[in-house]
């Protein structure tokens, strides 16, 4: 006999199983209805399949770069120096390319915006 706190009886958990057989031999929605399949991109959607946009990789954006400052710091960060973002950065679990970046800004230096943060970093990294 099972001893555990499973929620779900042993009949539920076979009826799931058998619900997800299709999807998981075909690796594709198989129901009928459109409605519960997940909807696709848009073309505004920001791009996640190469990671997250970092100052000095190819072809980022001050707009991404700026969208992911602003992701991980939000609006309560600011005013704010390299040493209190990089602090920020690390308890919001950012990339650590994103750290890095901040780490080698000026100490001395305070950023009053997410904007004005990642137009340094975009311009700083600029070839």
């Amino acid at each position: 006999m099972q001893r555990g706190s499973d929620r779900l009886s042993r009949h539920r958990d076979d009826e799931m199983k058998h619900e997800l057989q299709g999807l998981l031999r075909s690796g594709h929605p198989t129901r009928s209805e459109e409605w519960h399949d997940p909807e696709p991109t848009a073309e505004d959607d920001p791009e996640v399949a190469g990671g997250p946009a970092l100052p000095g990789r190819a072809g980022t954006s001050l707009e991404a770069v700026r969208m992911e400052l602003a992701r991980n710091l939000g609006r309560s960060s600011f005013p704010a120096t390299p040493v209190e973002l990089v602090r920020a950065l690390r308890r919001k679990h950012a990339p650590d390319a994103l750290v890095e970046a901040v780490e080698r800004l000026p100490r001395k230096e305070s950023y009053a915006t997410v904007q004005e943060l990642a137009r340094t970093l975009t311009r700083r990294e600029a070839p």
